[in-house]
């Protein structure tokens, strides 16, 4: 990875580390004019599969990374053909904007690399939900993923974006769990200046920087009321309105949400509006939980070590055979998620070339859920089942009863060994 920033000759900032830091080998000679810097970046990128470029003052910041697909390059072209034309006066001020918000948006794709950089696995589950992913993308269709908590919701959302016709603009992430609920509606929408006490100038949302690409809506199930409100005008009308504002802003964005919450339970509690839903629920995706797929789970180990072990300056040569019986038996509660921290922690600790684990981390885990809580667990679970007279799924149904998916229920149903049939003479 290099990082560097440049300064056009003829610019007149005195920046003091306005100066070369990185120079690549394609970049000697005499120095490019602002017109041309752009292009002349764009030059020494089309052999890198990955890049940034963000204006920073008078200078240009580029960070390279060479880890991704090299399908970048022609995304980046376009780049940085409008950011040769923004160099050179004939955009304004809207196309300076655009450029900031796509290059923050590209800063954040580096930001959350996470485990993978594709997803990883073959067995039939996953199959299904890749199969899935194919066949959406292409369409602007919105899409409705959900799953436990660290199954991948994230990665399944980035493929979607990936392979379709939006792949060469913004993917805009946004943790709707995270952000205060007095400040969603801001943060999604954008606010004028004086909109409300602290807004001392006007600032775009999230929905507005994602023009023309694709937004992501994590945990949606999180959002307050007024907030589905405002998102559903955005999916039923393609418009908005920044707060402090009368004016509405078209927007052309892809909506792609997530949730590991079943939405229809929190419908049928009056914590989710019921139209929202529907129109969030034109084509869901369901990805399975790693206890569902855990033929997988070798695979993930293997990539996992690799990964880390690289990251570690380690050479690990090959997993220890318990190791992997170990993992394979556990039933990951915290899914993909759980399993990349279990990896990372061992290879840090690991000395020679061999991996393997501490038989105890997993043990105290099992050990917790062994000890009245999966007891608890299966009490409630037959209750519900008791209840609903064997009914799992619908609106009348002990997932919705217990305010958990579907699948998630028949999960445990089948690892607390629940004989769900017993409960339909009752």
């Amino acid at each position: 990875m290099g990082v560097g920033l440049y300064r056009p000759p003829d610019s007149t900032c005195s920046t003091s580390h306005a100066r070369p830091l990185f120079t690549a080998s394609s970049a000697s000679g005499p120095a490019p004019s602002k017109t041309s810097t752009a292009k002349a970046v764009s030059s020494t990128l089309l052999g890198v599969s990955f890049a940034v470029l963000t204006l920073f003052g008078c200078g240009m910041w580029f960070v390279l990374k060479s880890t991704l697909t090299s399908g970048r390059s022609q995304t980046l072209e376009r780049r940085a053909d409008r950011l040769s034309d923004l160099l050179s006066g004939t955009q304004g001020l809207s196309a300076e904007q655009r450029v900031r918000n796509e290059n923050q948006a590209l800063r954040d794709e580096i930001d959350r690399s996470s485990m993978f950089e594709e997803i990883v696995g073959s067995s039939a589950p996953l199959q299904r939900v890749l199969d899935q992913v194919a066949r959406v993308a292409g369409a602007d269709t919105t899409v409705l993923i959900l799953g436990e908590t660290g199954t991948g919701k994230e990665l399944v959302a980035r493929a979607i974006h990936k392979r379709s016709k939006r792949a060469n603009r913004a993917f805009i992430r946004v943790n709707c769990a995270a952000i205060p609920a007095s400040l969603t509606a801001s943060e999604l929408f954008g606010h004028e200046k004086g909109a409300f006490t602290g807004a001392v100038q006007r600032r775009i949302g999230r929905f507005e920087a994602a023009e023309g690409g694709t937004i992501f809506l994590d945990e949606v199930g999180e959002l307050p009321p007024e907030t589905q409100v405002s998102l559903l005008r955005v999916l039923q009308e393609r418009e908005f309105e920044r707060i402090g504002s009368n004016r509405a802003i078209p927007v052309d964005v892809r909506v792609l949400a997530a949730s590991n919450r079943d939405l229809g339970s929190a419908v049928a509690q009056g914590r989710f509006r019921e139209d929202l839903y529907y129109r969030l629920n034109v084509f869901p995706i369901v990805v399975p939980a790693l206890r569902e797929r855990a033929e997988d789970i070798r695979l993930l180990v293997e990539y996992l070590v690799r990964r880390y072990a690289q990251l570690a300056g380690k050479r690990i040569k090959q997993i220890e055979g318990r190791t992997l019986e170990l993992l394979s038996a556990y039933d990951w509660p915290g899914n993909v998620r759980e399993l990349q921290n279990v990896i990372e922690r061992s290879v840090i600790l690991t000395d020679g070339d061999v991996f393997s684990i501490d038989e105890a981390w997993l043990k105290r885990n099992a050990d917790a859920k062994d000890g009245g809580v999966g007891d608890w667990e299966k009490e409630k679970i037959e209750a519900a089942l008791a209840a609903t007279k064997g009914r799992i799924s619908g609106p009348h149904g002990a997932a919705t009863m217990l305010g958990i998916p579907r699948q998630t229920l028949e999960s445990r149903i089948r690892a607390l060994r629940i004989n769900k049939h017993q409960f339909k003479s009752f």
